[in-house]
């Protein structure tokens, strides 16, 4: 049986939690900082985990993840 294959792009993006939840960064972190307010800023440092919902569709794309 071949091996399954993980999407590139889930991997770049998301971690799964030893519980096996699904971790993100915030958005809208990557360029434009001047033009957002000191409290968006604050609130997008670090990383979140995403809701039951979005973590099954994310946890779909890598296989080896469940």
């Amino acid at each position: 049986m071949p091996k399954m294959k993980t999407k590139s792009s889930v991997k770049k993006r998301f971690k799964l939690t030893a519980s096996g939840k699904v971790k993100v960064a915030a958005a809208g972190k990557q360029h434009g900082m001047i033009k957002r307010s000191n409290k968006f800023i604050r609130d997008a440092r670090g990383t979140m985990v995403l809701s039951d919902q979005d973590a099954k569709i994310v946890k779909q794309f890598m296989p080896y993840g469940k």
